[in-house]
């Protein structure tokens, strides 16, 4: 599962797991395990490791077990200096060890629980090529008196100075930096943390990378993050304090790539904010409030859903003590079929798993009732490291092993069957246990015992293998298809919101936790004790121990009821919307609300444009810094985006009436925007030479296209193909799949065609049918060129100067130009010929146009209906202070939103 994507070097058989809880490993040598019969002295060669609490030996010959000695079990450490007989060959000096009994791990190679002799015996290591024997016996000796210690609080202590010393006394080797020309932010020490162990070493951030080197040099020598490939960090707890910091270079899997401890808060928020720079609106985006109206809107799933709250709240897939919670959602196991359109299949998400079965909730109320404060329904939890394990077993056994001191569980109580756990979770005294996302995940491992490990043997003869499942699963991997389409189910859709305000939400604490039986015992909840408030360090230590052991319940995240999910579409407001909402008619309404709407007939534009003089403004927002330069809005007119010369893309959303985000992808310019058909994606070109992808659900960049030598002055988009402008001459296209764009994952760019020019590409434009393109380029130069072959068809010179805008009528016979000449060209596709030019008072810099008639804005602010059969303008409307430098208009050309030099947005719409 996620959280064993480890970095550990595959052949080695030696893992920190086999150290005890809380312990640290600190070094290794390369050494001779020796030993003596009466005939001849036998060397084994492998690592000796010095660990906190143990010293293991780790052979190079995979079938010689692994030998660990704890130190509290040694009787006599002693350094054995060389003999100097001149007679015989002289013998090195060694490390004695006695002790009263040695752990056998890894025997034969297979993991197993580990055996134990206990008998006093001497273990003698010669180490190799090491002349100070003598320092690693006063290491060893130290670390002996520390482990004998009577206070547990000492010992802790004293093993924490050790560890501190070393750490001071070494630092983050430079030498590993990716580049001679990175520039170092800050270093320190800290600990990465991984399931039930944790690794000091130092962190060191650049400006380029992220880097972690273990004190130890394992599992390597260095780790290191690109800063450019972060999508998301989280502060987090790490045992009940704000140390922790969890780095993800993914957008949805629960598997992050590194989890660092500090050793104080201020360095974790320093780290936390450097990173934050490289995450455009990360501290303000990932919210729960945004994450749940992207799943209530169905831009989330189910399951991205709960992954985001188990993220938000601290649960960790490196932290089995706060591992992600997911809820049972099935209730029947015994059914050949699985009938998800009964609601009897479904698990109860209103109560917790404790309240499921009405006759053990009465005796655990009972109970309840007669128990002094601070009183509790339900003793152990529904997360744990125990639980977490207890699914996992099957490929995570050194885990297990680690947890229970080298021992599996008893076989009666492993994880056998499906239906039985869910039987025990309903029925049992104390097992209310829920899920873990790896039964809605893809990987069906955890169910089958494909390592062949030796689980032990039942009470009825049978050994622990496979686990059972449901009689309507046929095999593992349909069981998790059938239980991943539970989850999306209609009616787990409809209820999840009841099960999250009991694990995240107000059912989780105070009076609404009593009313709906959902108290755990106080030491679970966040806040629930202060343990650096206890003086006694042995009791401190051991009520940290009891509380990570025991289960953590999540952060809390909302403290009002969570709205139920609505049906994922989009809902059009009703003709009756006010028109202080300017976007209250940017899409077409339902049929049921108005049936023109419905059919976009030519006659329907014709009558728009030909009342197009009565173009009223609805309401304005001056939301840029500088000029706006594209606008764009979602195809359901949920939402416009706008850009600007200010380097930012906005969105004003529809259902807030209000600007709602502000995104920066560099400090340069934006110069144009659109939305792809998905209605998830707005594409951005910059000054910066780059195209940028920003998912609207998401909130944030997902892509980005460095495809140009010079600025990106516009693009198009049409059937997965995205056509970019440049002022480096040329227009480049690219193939990119808009399904891999919404499903938010890393996309790949196909360059399938570049077209040079003689000058930079300012404007393009394809006909309706993406057949055709259109360029204008700052020399006055229109080409046209077939998509289909990438061939020129036509090449006009037709205005002194920039081109700032082309676009061709609807039926695609002819192409419209404006330039910095203040002249409107229309040219004939077919013959390439100027077949009528209009010279206008002041340069236009923007238009809509239906063939005839056109909408044009320029820089005296002023909207200018022309009539091009005429030639003449038939209407002039006061639009903005400054140059309108950005129009949109929809479908139906009844409204239209417009942006100008003077920052701001004009919403226009025709009066019905």
């Amino acid at each position: 599962m996620a959280f064993l994507k480890t970095r550990e070097r595959h052949k080695e058989r030696f893992s920190l797991l086999l150290l005890d809880l809380e312990e640290y490993y600190f070094e290794q040598h390369t050494a001779y395990h020796v030993t003596t019969s009466s005939t001849k002295e036998r060397k084994i060669r492998g690592s000796f490791k010095v660990c906190s609490r143990s010293v293991i030996f780790d052979p190079e010959d995979l079938a010689e077990p692994i030998l660990k000695i704890l130190l509290r079990d040694c009787k006599k450490i002693e350094f054995v200096e060389k003999e100097t007989n001149p007679f015989n060959e002289p013998k090195p000096s060694k490390i004695s060890i006695l002790c009263g009994q040695v752990i056998y791990i890894k025997e034969s190679n297979v993991i197993a629980p580990h055996r134990t002799e206990r008998e006093t015996k001497t273990m003698t290591f010669q180490l190799e090529g090491w002349n100070k024997t003598e320092d690693i016996v006063q290491t060893l000796l130290q670390l002996h008196r520390a482990s004998c210690l009577d206070k547990l609080g000492d010992q802790t202590a004293m093993i924490a100075a050790n560890l501190q010393s070393r750490l001071a006394r070494s630092s983050f080797d430079k030498n590993c930096f990716q580049s001679v020309a990175e520039k170092p932010h800050m270093e320190c020490s800290v600990e990465m943390v991984m399931p039930l162990v944790c690794n000091p070493g130092h962190v060191c951030i650049t400006d380029e990378n992220l880097y972690f080197q273990p004190l130890n040099g394992y599992p390597e020598q260095v780790i290191q993050i690109k800063l450019n490939k972060i999508r998301r960090i989280y502060k987090r707890r790490h045992g009940l304090r704000p140390l922790g910091l969890e780095v993800f270079c993914t957008e949805n899997d629960f598997c992050s790539d590194i989890y660092l401890k500090f050793y104080n808060t201020a360095d974790r928020d320093e780290m936390y904010y450097y990173i934050a720079t490289f995450l455009e609106n990360h501290i303000t985006e990932h919210t729960a409030e945004s994450y749940m109206l992207q799943w209530q809107r169905g831009h989330l799933s189910n399951y991205q859903y709960l992954l985001h709250l188990n993220n938000l709240a601290d649960r960790s897939c490196n932290d089995l003590s706060q591992y992600p919670v997911f809820p049972w959602v099935i209730a029947d196991y015994t059914s050949p079929q699985l009938d998800m359109t009964n609601a009897a299949t479904f698990r109860d998400l209103s109560k917790p798993v404790g309240a499921l079965n009405k006759e053990r909730l009465d005796r655990l109320l009972s109970r309840y009732r007669g128990m002094p404060e601070p009183r509790f329904i339900y003793g152990s939890h529904y997360s744990s490291p125990g639980y977490v394990l207890f699914y996992l077993v099957r490929i995570a056994p050194e885990h297990m092993l680690c947890l229970q001191n080298g021992r599996y569980d008893h076989a009666d109580r492993m994880f056998n069957s499906i239906g039985e756990t869910w039987k025990n979770c309903l029925d049992g005294a104390t097992d209310f246990k829920e899920l873990i996302p790896e039964f809605y995940g893809s990987d069906s491992n955890f169910l089958e015992n494909r390592m062949n490990l030796d689980l032990g043997r039942r009470q009825n003869g049978s050994l622990v293998c496979e686990v059972t499942l449901p009689p309507w699963a046929s095999d593992a991997n349909d069981f998790l298809q059938k239980h991943k389409t539970a989850l999306e189910s209609q009616y787990v859709s409809e209820h999840l919101h009841e099960w999250i305000d009991l694990v995240f939400g107000f059912k989780q604490r105070g009076s609404e936790s009593v009313a709906a039986h959902n108290v755990f015992h106080p030491l679970t909840y966040e806040g629930g004790i202060d343990c650096d408030s206890i003086e006694d360090p042995d009791q401190r230590i051991a009520m940290l121990t009891q509380i990570l052991e025991f289960g953590q319940t999540p952060k809390q995240l909302f403290i009002t009821p969570h709205p139920q999910r609505i049906t994922p579409r989009f809902h059009n407001i009703t003709r009756s919307s006010s028109l202080n909402s300017p976007v209250s008619e940017l899409s077409p309404a339902s049929p049921s609300e108005d049936s023109s709407f419905e059919d976009l007939t030519e006659e329907s534009r014709k009558m728009a444009w030909s009342n197009m003089s009565n173009l009223k403004p609805v309401t304005s927002h001056r939301i840029h810094k500088e000029a706006v330069t594209g606008i764009t809005v979602t195809r359901d007119g949920s939402a416009v985006f706008s850009t600007s010369q200010d380097s930012t893309l906005k969105m004003f959303s529809k259902e807030m009436k209000d600007f709602q985000r502000s995104m920066s992808f560099s400090n340069m310019a934006l110069s144009s925007c659109l939305t792809l058909a998905d209605g998830k994606t707005v594409v951005c070109s910059s000054w910066d030479n780059n195209v940028y992808f920003y998912s609207i659900p998401y909130g944030r960049r997902q892509d980005t296209l460095m495809g140009h030598d010079d600025a990106v002055s516009t693009m198009c988009w049409f059937d997965d193909k995205l056509y970019t402008a440049s002022w480096d001459s040329t227009v480049k296209v690219w193939h990119c799949a808009s399904d891999s764009l919404s499903s938010h994952k890393r996309s790949q760019f196909e360059l399938l065609a570049e077209l040079e020019h003689d000058a930079g590409v300012n404007t393009i434009g394809l006909n309706p049918a993406g057949t055709l393109l259109v360029s204008g380029c700052k020399d006055g130069t229109v080409s046209i060129w077939d998509t289909s072959s990438y061939g020129t068809l036509q090449q006009i010179h037709c205005h002194d100067g920039t081109i700032h805008h082309m676009a061709f009528s609807p039926d695609s016979r002819h192409v419209l130009s404006v330039g910095a000449d203040s002249c409107m060209k229309v040219i004939d596709v077919q013959t390439g010929m100027v077949i009528s030019s209009v010279k206008s008072e002041v340069e236009q810099r923007c238009f809509c146009w239906d063939g005839c008639s056109v909408l044009c804005g320029g820089q005296s602010g002023d909207l200018l209906l022309w009539d091009l059969l005429s030639n003449t303008v038939t209407a002039k409307i006061p639009a903005h202070s400054g140059a309108v430098t950005a129009m949109w208009m929809n479908e139906l050309c009844t409204t239209v939103i417009t942006g100008g030099e003077d920052r701001q947005m004009i919403f226009w719409k025709l009066p019905s």
